[in-house]
């Protein structure tokens, strides 16, 4: 089980990248298209920096849903190896078969 204050981290930086959403990708799009002046896309880089590092998308980390381990994440079920190797084995994850011989 992963630190309570790792999961809780990542779920603060989940919820402060949906907020700044909209403001990033507006800024972004200012700072990246090539048709307008310099200065103004220059002005939208430096709001950019000002916002919040964990606004951005990048900095989340997958994380099991069950253990909250970070290594092994499988996307498809948004859990870690060794959860989905557990749940399998139960069969409780619908068209996985386990092997075993």
């Amino acid at each position: 089980m992963a630190k309570k204050s790792s999961i809780e981290k990542n779920n603060r930086r989940r919820r402060m990248t949906k907020h700044y959403a909209g403001r990033r990708a507006r800024l972004k799009a200012i700072a990246n298209d090539k048709k307008r002046p310099m200065e103004e896309r220059f002005a939208a880089t430096l709001k950019l920096a000002e916002l919040p590092r964990n606004s951005s998308a990048t900095r989340i980390r997958n994380r099991c849903e069950i253990t909250g381990r970070p290594r092994g994440y499988y996307r498809k079920h948004k859990l870690s190896r060794i959860a989905l190797r557990d749940l399998g084995s139960k069969g409780l994850i619908p068209g996985l078969l386990k092997s075993s011989w």
